[in-house]
């Protein structure tokens, strides 16, 4: 197989790979953070730490390849790379501090630039950083280095209000239940871009669902409520399975191709200019 042939097959234009933006999207996104981060925090404690890493990455792997392996978006498959993005990016995340004695700041400041920097090569490579444009191998894969990257930033953004800032869980869901509405103000009534937006309220997500996953998973000593991080995880876990049922079932959440003045699918849409609005409700 050629240079050429493989770049053929990472850039083949298809039907869109990753959901349209509803306020499903947002509801069941705030729920995978919350598992990823109680699912974690179960397996860490209740296996040796390094077996727990290990199966959550073996997990992540195979949600991934799954994920791409889809010729079009599947909810089942999608959904179910976003959980494991969420249960191994929060051991990922915790390592760096737990293991390797990082401070929170230093961490959080090192995932942004990452993040940061998977967005520029992104942008630099296929001009767009818009979910309506994920119709290739390789933005799919960009997405989902983003995705990866937003949840590594998120986990020890959280951990920075609530341990470093001494905020408690409580109060850190509230502070990013805050922060959150900020880009959803911006984009609706303020004009603010929408593929910015979607980003900044994607980052958000998840440092609010973790802080309130805590919150409610960790003991009174600590400003939880004491209900146990298996019991959380469980709950989570049949609370997206159901709302990712309906997505499968009704196809809600499929996007469909936009077309300009009814001749045929938009060009590729450019960080600068207009894209379909990321719905943010």
């Amino acid at each position: 197989m050629t240079d050429r042939s493989i770049l053929a097959g990472l850039t083949r234009r298809g039907p869109l790979r990753v959901p349209e933006i509803t306020v499903y999207f947002w509801v069941i996104k705030a729920l995978s953070t919350a598992m990823g981060e109680s699912t974690s925090d179960y397996m860490v404690h209740r296996f040796n730490p390094f077996l727990a890493v290990g199966m959550g990455f073996v997990g992540f792997l195979v949600a991934l390849a799954l994920q791409l392996s889809m010729r079009r978006y599947v909810a089942w498959t999608y959904w179910l790379a976003v959980v494991m993005v969420g249960v191994f990016g929060t051991m990922a995340a915790d390592a760096l501090h737990v293991g390797a004695g990082v401070p929170y700041p230093v961490s959080t400041a090192l995932y942004a630039v990452g993040l940061g920097t998977v967005f520029l090569i992104w942008a630099r490579t296929e001009r767009t950083l818009s979910i309506h444009s994920v119709d290739t191998l390789r933005r799919e894969a960009f997405y989902w280095a983003a995705v990866v990257a937003t949840f590594a930033m998120g986990t020890a953004l959280g951990d920075l209000t609530a341990y470093t800032f001494h905020l408690g869980y409580l109060d850190s869901g509230l502070l990013f239940a805050g922060v959150i509405a900020v880009p959803a103000i911006g984009y609706r009534f303020l004009g603010w871009n929408p593929i910015f937006s979607f980003w900044f309220a994607y980052v958000a997500t998840r440092p609010l669902g973790a802080s309130f996953a805590d919150w409610m998973g960790k003991p009174r000593a600590v400003s939880g409520l004491g209900w146990g991080d298996a019991p959380v995880a469980l709950v989570l876990t049949l609370a997206i399975f159901v709302l990712v049922a309906v997505l499968a079932t009704t196809r809600l959440d499929v996007q469909k191709r936009t077309t300009a003045r009814g001749h045929g699918p938009v060009p590729a849409y450019s960080v600068v200019q207009e894209s379909p609005p990321e719905v943010l409700e």
